[in-house]
C-alpha cells in the first residue's frame, strides 16, 4: 500500500499539488452531472407515476416498484464499489457506470410492461450505485486540504437537490411530451459527464487486486433484497398469510443474521467492525436511516395527493413541489456556514423539529388546501432537510479514525438507500390498507337505513347515481385520513431520533470533515 501510495501522483490523492490540477472546473461540473443523475433518478418519475400506472395498467402498490427496484439496487451495489475501483480502476468504472445508466435509462424508457421496466430500473440501481461515491471521491481528490469543505458542500447539494428537483422536471416532462422521457431526457447529460470525465480525469492510480468479501456480500445482498420484497408484496399478498412473505421474511432475517455473525468472526469482512464501536457514527448511522425514509417516501405521498386528490396537472404538482429545493439549498449553505460556529447537534435538532412540523402540518390537509400553504409547508420541508444532512455528517465522523472513513462513507449511503426503499415501501402499503380498512367504517353508515341520505335524492343510495357519488365521496374521505394517518407514521420515525443526538459528542474545534476517497 506504501507503495501504490508514492506511486499516485500528488493530484489525485489530493496532495500538496492538488490545488494546481489541470481542469478542475471541468472535472467538478462533470463529477456533479453524474452525481445528480443518480440522485435525480431517485424521484424524478414520481409525477410520471399514475401515467406509468395507466400505461401498465397497474395498482398503485405495484407501480411503487419502479421507484423502490431503483433504489434497493443501488443500495445493494453500494457495498463493492471500492473492491471493484481499486481492481479495475476508478476512472474506468466511472465512466462505464456512467454508460451503463444511461443505456438502462433508455431501456427503461423503451419498456412495454411493468415487469420490464422494473427489471430495467433495477439494471439503472445497479449502475447508479458507484456515481455518489465516485463523485464525492474525485473532488476530495481534486481539491486541496482547505478548500475540500467546498467541494463538498457542492456534492451535498447535488446528493440533495437531485431528489428535490426531480417531481419538477418529471411534471413538465410528463406534461409536455410523455412519461418516457423522464428517462429519455438522461440520455444527453449521461454523455456529457462521460465525455467530461473521460477528457479531463487524471487516471490515477494503477488497478490492484484484492480480496473481496464475497460471502458477506452475498448474505447482506439476500437480506436487503429479501426485505424489500417482502416490504413490496405483502399489501397484495395479505401478508403473513402468504407463504412467500413468510419465505422472503425468513431469508431477511437470516441473511442479516448470518452477516452480523459473519462480521465479527471473519478475518476480512465487508466492514470491520471497529465502525459500531465509535457511538457519533453509529448514532449518525441510526439517525441517517430515519432521513433516508423521509427523503423519497414524503415525495412519493405528495405527489399522488397533488395530483389525484387536488386535481392538480402534472405540471403545476411538479411547480408546486419545487420550493422544497429552494428551501434545502438555502439550508445547506446557512448550515455550512453555522456548522464551525454553532454546535453542530443544535443544526440537525432543529432541522428535524421544522421536518415533524411540516408533517403536522399535512396531517391537517384537505383536497381544497391552498397553494400558499401547499408551498410553504413544502419550503419548510425542505429546509429541515437541509439542516440535518451536512451537520449530521459532520457529527458521524467527528471521532471517527481516518482509516475507516471509506467504509463509513459507504456504510452511510447504503443505509440511506435502504432507507428511502423501505420508506417508500412502507408509507405506500400503510396508505393502500388504511384507505381500504376505512373505506369500511365510513361506508358502514351509507346505508338505505341512513334517513339524513335518504332524504336527498343525489345521494340516496338506492339509486345507482346515488350509490356512485356515495362511493366517491367514502372512498376519498378514506383516503384523507389515510395520508394524515402516514404523515403521523413519519413523525413518529422523525421525533424520537432527536434522542439519539443526546449520545453524540460535539465535534472539537477545527475538526476537518471529510470522507476518505473510495479506492
Amino acid at each position: 500500500m506504501a507503495d501504490q501510495a508514492r506511486s499516485t501522483p500528488a493530484a489525485i490523492t489530493g496532495g500538496p499539488n492538488a490545488g494546481v490540477v489541470a481542469h478542475r472546473a471541468m472535472i467538478t461540473v462533470s463529477a456533479i452531472g453524474a452525481t445528480l443523475l443518480q440522485s435525480l433518478d431517485q424521484t424524478i418519475a414520481n409525477v410520471a407515476m399514475p401515467y406509468m400506472q395507466g400505461s401498465f395498467s397497474a395498482s398503485f402498490d405495484e407501480i411503487t416498484w419502479v421507484l423502490t427496484s431503483y433504489i434497493v439496487a443501488a443500495a445493494i451495489m453500494t457495498a463493492p464499489v471500492g473492491w471493484v475501483a481499486a481492481r479495475f480502476g476508478r476512472k474506468p468504472l466511472y465512466i462505464g457506470c456512467i454508460f451503463g445508466f444511461t443505456i438502462a435509462s433508455m431501456l427503461c424508457g423503451a419498456a412495454q410492461s411493468l415487469a420490464q421496466i422494473v427489471i430495467f430500473r433495477l439494471v439503472q440501481g445497479m449502475f447508479s450505485a458507484a456515481l455518489v461515491p465516485l463523485s464525492q471521491a474525485t473532488l476530495l481528490d481534486i481539491y486541496p486540504h482547505e478548500r475540500r469543505g467546498f467541494a463538498m458542500a457542492i456534492w451535498g447539494m447535488g446528493v440533495m437537490i437531485g431528489p428535490i428537483m426531480g417531481p419538477t422536471l418529471g411534471g413538465f416532462l410528463t406534461e409536455h411530451y410523455n412519461w418516457r422521457w423522464v428517462f429519455y431526457i438522461n440520455l444527453p447529460f449521461g454523455l456529457l459527464a462521460a465525455a467530461g470525465l473521460s477528457l479531463f480525469l487524471p487516471n490515477g492510480r494503477e488497478p490492484s487486486g484484492g480480496r473481496f468479501d464475497w460471502l458477506g456480500f452475498a448474505v447482506l445482498s439476500t437480506g436487503i433484497g429479501a426485505l424489500q420484497l417482502m416490504l413490496d408484496r405483502g399489501q397484495d399478498l395479505d401478508w403473513f398469510s402468504s407463504r412467500e412473505i413468510m419465505t422472503e421474511a425468513i431469508l431477511s432475517g437470516l441473511g442479516f443474521y448470518l452477516f452480523i455473525v459473519h462480521l465479527f468472526s471473519a478475518r476480512q469482512p465487508l466492514l470491520r467492525p471497529s465502525l459500531f464501536r465509535d457511538i457519533n457514527f453509529l448514532s449518525g448511522l441510526i439517525l441517517m436511516f430515519a432521513v433516508g425514509t423521509l427523503l423519497v417516501s414524503s415525495l412519493a405521498l405528495m405527489t399522488p395527493w397533488l395530483q389525484v386528490m387536488s386535481n392538480y396537472p402534472v405540471e403545476t404538482a411538479g411547480l408546486i413541489m419545487a420550493p422544497r429545493g429552494l428551501g434545502n439549498f438555502t439550508s445547506i449553505m446557512i448550515s455550512g456556514r453555522l456548522a464551525t460556529r454553532v454546535d453542530p447537534r443544535y443544526l440537525v435538532a432543529t432541522g428535524l423539529v421544522l421536518l415533524c412540523s411540516s408533517f403536522y402540518i399535512m396531517t391537517k390537509w384537505t383536497p381544497d388546501v391552498s397553494q400558499r400553504e401547499l408551498v410553504l409547508t413544502i419550503i419548510l420541508q425542505g429546509a429541515g432537510l437541509g439542516l440535518v444532512f451536512m451537520p449530521l455528517q459532520i457529527l458521524a465522523f467527528a471521532t471517527l479514525a481516518p482509516a475507516l472513513r471509506t467504509e463509513a462513507a459507504s456504510l452511510f449511503a447504503l443505509l440511506r438507500n435502504i432507507g428511502a426503499a423501505i420508506g417508500v415501501s412502507v408509507t405506500s402499503t400503510v396508505l393502500a390498507r388504511n384507505t381500504q380498512s376505512l373505506h369500511e367504517v365510513i361506508g358502514a353508515s351509507a346505508t338505505p337505513f341512513n334517513r339524513t341520505l335518504s332524504a336527498i335524492d343525489a345521494y340516496n343510495p338506492l339509486t345507482r347515481h346515488g350509490a356512485a357519488l356515495l362511493d366517491q365521496i367514502v372512498s376519498q374521505q378514506a383516503e384523507i385520513i389515510a395520508y394524515m394517518d402516514d404523515y403521523v407514521l413519519l413523525i413518529c420515525t422523525t421525533l424520537p431520533s432527536i434522542l439519539l443526538l443526546l449520545l453524540m459528542r460535539k465535534p472539537s474545534h477545527g475538526t476537518a470533515v471529510e470522507a476518505e476517497p473510495v479506492e
